[in-house]
């Protein structure tokens, strides 16, 4: 038995709002898998070897549960237009070049690699709809060490012909050669990806729906983003009266479902989320630089919807998820001002719940360092910054944080990343 034993100031979010400290404290994992969060370290682990950390802060690692991998080229430019032109304009002309298996292997692998060293160790990420790219996505991913799903994007229609497009044959063949070859990964698994309903006719809808209740497979797509695209979609679908009909009547509305975004979702469309179990994906960084708007978050959450956090790069410009919830936090208090101050805006332990703990439970985890849970942690240091009690310190590394704070990252049990 393998036994991992961190010592430092161990902090976690084990409910929506409380943030748990132990200074001086040990987080313990056998075989990778947490067994305590300790003030002393138990006899039993007497003879074993600890990793003492001293003051450093010891936390959760981060789940991102909507980017777009093919985007991480023009992460922080072409912010200059709303939702539908910026598709058209940047991404779509960029995503083209995943065509070119060697461009892939470069992006994917320093995309890979960031994502580590900034302690997101889990994620629901979107490829471009070229299979073999997508392959060495899911593979640079995991040997990087992060875990989670990753897509084959679906878009057989409105995408951009003679520049980046599928037929609606290619989309169901190429899909199923794509999951054909996904059985050798371990930590990294296949997750259905219609891009959103503009991209994908019914014929292709209807076969992801098929395949998903087949195979069991987890589905992740766009909803309720920007006024445009909701009028773009009554049109296509005028059987529906709300965005979320046109997944749920292909059998793509379940509680495997991520939904991002819900910018615009009323109590009816966010009614039929909690009832099915759907997972909303808060994105505060690109609804604001695309145009879109800002997500009823508080609401949701007191509705009792599931809530995660998203960068969606490239809309959104941070892939570091520390930048991502003080985004989300600022999102809430616009809704704040602009709704007359009658819904409290985000503090910064559910801010931080949300980036761990709550997209932790897409994966099945227990909210925060729970015993059974596999072992995500990230080391982060702050002895170069003024000293605070434990509890300022946690709010602070939110907000700020030194050169190279991130010192090690534990994914899945593993330790994949230590600072030089």
């Amino acid at each position: 038995m393998a036994v991992t034993i961190l010592k430092g100031t161990i902090v976690s979010a084990p409910t929506l709002g409380q943030v748990d400290i132990v200074e001086h404290g040990y987080l313990v994992a056998e075989d990778g898998v947490i067994t305590g969060v300790f003030s002393s370290l138990p006899e039993r682990y007497a003879s074993a070897d600890v990793e003492d950390w001293g003051e450093a802060l010891i936390l959760q690692s981060f789940a991102d549960l909507h980017l777009h991998a093919p985007q991480y080229p023009m992460l922080g430019t072409g912010m200059d237009l709303p939702l539908l032109d910026w598709l058209n304009t940047y991404t779509f002309p960029l995503e083209a070049r995943f065509a070119d298996t060697d461009y892939a292997r470069e992006v994917y692998r320093a995309l890979a690699k960031e994502l580590i060293s900034l302690g997101t160790t889990r994620v629901c990420m979107f490829s471009s709809l070229h299979t073999d790219a997508t392959l060495i996505l899911m593979e640079e991913l995991e040997k990087a060490g992060v875990t989670g799903y990753v897509g084959k994007v679906n878009m057989d229609r409105n995408a951009a012909p003679g520049v980046l497009e599928e037929t609606t044959e290619e989309s169901i063949s190429e899909t199923l050669r794509w999951l054909e070859a996904c059985g050798d990964f371990k930590y990294i698994k296949p997750m259905l990806t219609p891009r959103f309903i503009p991209s994908c006719t019914d014929e292709v809808m209807a076969f992801l729906g098929k395949l998903a209740a087949e195979r069991g497979l987890p589905i992740q797509s766009h909803l309720s983003e920007n006024d445009k695209e909701i009028e773009w979609v009554r049109e296509l679908h005028p059987d529906c009266t709300q965005y979320w009909e046109t997944y749920a009547k292909f059998g793509l509305w379940n509680d495997r479902t991520v939904m991002a975004h819900c910018v615009w979702s009323d109590e009816r469309e966010r009614a039929a989320m909690r009832d099915a179990g759907v997972t909303v994906v808060h994105c505060a960084d690109s609804n604001v630089n695309v145009c879109s708007g800002t997500a009823p978050i508080r609401t949701m959450l007191n509705e009792g919807l599931k809530v995660a956090l998203g960068s969606d790069i490239a809309g959104g410009d941070h892939l570091n998820m520390f930048d991502v919830v003080t985004s989300s936090i600022r999102a809430s208090k616009i809704r704040y001002m602009e709704g007359g101050k009658q819904t409290p805006f985000l503090t910064v332990p559910e801010g931080w719940y949300l980036a761990t703990s709550a997209g932790a439970a897409f994966f099945g985890e227990t909210p925060g360092f729970a015993p059974g849970n596999p072992l995500h942690a990230i080391v982060l240091a702050d002895d170069a910054l003024p000293p605070l009690p434990a509890v300022s310190r946690f709010e602070r590394c939110i907000y700020r944080r030194q050169k190279n704070a991130v010192r090690a990252v534990w994914s899945a049990g593993r330790k994949v990343y230590a600072a030089e």
